[in-house]
């Protein structure tokens, strides 16, 4: 099937690592010319060394904080002035930790801008451009709903959630869809994952076979597949909606 993404533009955040570092392979492979964005240069000089190498052109690397409160302009200017434009956000960046029920406000403020506000802001930043063309696909990458602790990420990831259905019916008309994605937590490998928490194979297997009912850890690609195809051209009918790629771990129907 041809995606029709062949020049797209596209802007991914937490590109470094994970499911963000995934999507931004799979998009640049699909014809895409993407700018990658990160806290921390070198990752994402790793990245744009592997698209390149695999012949998927030429990356735009933008090392920056996403909670600065510059970001979005400086990241819509050099994205906008390297490729001419942007048709597709992935607000991928963002972090997760357990907190006391009673952390104090600076704890909140922080995960709920990197986690909530960093994404608002990007995308109003993106939005002009992206009606002045008539087609714009902005995804976001969240999380559970069903948070067994306290949880900044959860928390923010949830307003996320309802600000992306309240603006996917006011940009619709423009030809932009917004969608998120929500992996469970622990669902998805990576290095932290298995490292912080899964320590050993027998607490991966155990979580697992309680929690993964595909029976297996999902990859940053099977999280990425969804990405692409909801940034492809083809999905124009999908906007407004939270997809969960978690292997059936969410227990609810609705």
């Amino acid at each position: 099937m041809d995606l029709q993404l062949d020049g797209k533009r596209c802007v991914i955040t937490g590109a470094s690592q994970g499911i963000g570092r995934a999507t931004a392979k799979m998009l640049a492979a699909e014809g895409c010319r993407v700018a990658l964005v990160g806290r921390r240069p070198e990752p994402l000089d790793d990245v744009a060394g592997e698209i390149r190498s695999a012949g998927y052109g030429e990356p735009l690397v933008i090392a920056q904080d996403v909670t600065a409160v510059d970001a979005p302009s400086r990241i819509r200017e050099r994205a906008e002035a390297a490729l001419g434009g942007v048709d597709i956000l992935i607000n991928s960046a963002g972090g997760s930790r357990t907190i006391p029920w009673d952390a104090g406000d600076d704890v909140w403020r922080e995960g709920m801008e990197l986690n909530f506000g960093a994404s608002r802001r990007l995308a109003i930043e993106f939005i002009p451009g992206m009606q002045s063309t008539g087609f714009g696909r902005i995804i976001n990458i969240t999380g559970t709903s069903e948070p067994p602790v306290v949880n900044v990420a959860s928390t923010a990831k949830a307003a996320v959630h309802a600000w992306a259905k309240g603006l996917s019916r006011v940009v619709a008309k423009d030809g932009i869809t917004v969608n998120s994605i929500a992996p469970a937590p622990g669902i998805v490998r990576s290095e932290q994952i298995l490292t912080k928490l899964f320590p050993s194979d027998e607490a991966r297997d155990a979580y697992i076979a309680d929690n993964v009912p595909v029976g297996y850890m999902g990859e940053a690609e099977d999280v990425g597949c969804v990405a692409v195809f909801l940034a492809s051209p083809l999905s124009r009918f999908i906007t407004g909606e939270v997809l969960h790629a978690d292997g059936g771990a969410r227990r609810f129907a609705f």
